[in-house]
Parts: structure tokens; C-alpha cells; sequence
């Protein structure tokens, strides 16, 4: 399939790294952001604050736990293999093997984490 003329991406490893960067950077912005606020609450009223982190204790932020660790991860990694192409010009002729090295790094990561993590969020 030949790519439209003029196009910067043509759907392979390089957009989707954009595409996966640019969406795990906002995700990780509104996390902080909300993290930031609900800290906050403790100079406000320290008993909203414990009732805002008393929700977080359940099942479904556990998940949303290992979520934010994979976007952190996959935004970190990828961050490095920007700073690779954009340093070196050996990054730049082998960008595609350095995005499935971060793939491969990443899945690493999240395997190790997973299980541990989830094992911690649905025994107790």
C-alpha cells in the first residue's frame, strides 16, 4: 500500500510511537493534575482528604493503577528512544528496531509489575 503524497506518516512504527506519546503524555498530565488537587485537600480539611483517598481503595483504581504505570513506562521508554533519533544519527536509521525495544521493554516491565501489583490490589 503506497501512502498518500506529502504524508509525514504512513501508519508503520514511527506514527503510532507519536500517536501512543502524545496520548500517554496527556493521560500522565491529568493524573498529576488530580493527584496535585487531591493533595491539596489535606491543608483544606484533612477529613475530605481522607475521604477522597478512601475511595481510591478499591478494585477499580487498582487497575487504574496499572495503567498509569504502563503509560508511565511506555512514555518513559519511548522518551528515550526519542532522544536516541533525535541525537544520533545511528538512532535515526534504526528507529524501527528501537521501537520494539522499547515494546519489548515495556511488556518486560508491565509482566513484572502486573501480577505483583494485582496480586497486593485483590488480596487484601
Amino acid at each position: 500500500m503506497k501512502a498518500p503524497a506529502g504524508t509525514l506518516y504512513r501508519g508503520r512504527e514511527g506514527m503510532w510511537s507519536w500517536v501512543v506519546h502524545r496520548i500517554t503524555g496527556v493521560a500522565i498530565f491529568f493524573f498529576l493534575l488530580v493527584h496535585i488537587l487531591d493533595t491539596a485537600l489535606v491543608r483544606v480539611s484533612p477529613e475530605a482528604y481522607n475521604a477522597v483517598i478512601g475511595t481510591y481503595k478499591n478494585p477499580i483504581m487498582g487497575i487504574g493503577e496499572v495503567a498509569l504505570v504502563a503509560a508511565i513506562g511506555l512514555h518513559a521508554l519511548n522518551g528515550l528512544r526519542i532522544i536516541l533519533i533525535d541525537f544520533w544519527s545511528w538512532g535515526t536509521k534504526h528507529q524501527r528496531v528501537l521501537f520494539w525495544a522499547v515494546v519489548i521493554l515495556w511488556l518486560i516491565l508491565m509482566i513484572g509489575f502486573t501480577p505483583r501489583h494485582l496480586m497486593n490490589v485483590f488480596g487484601e
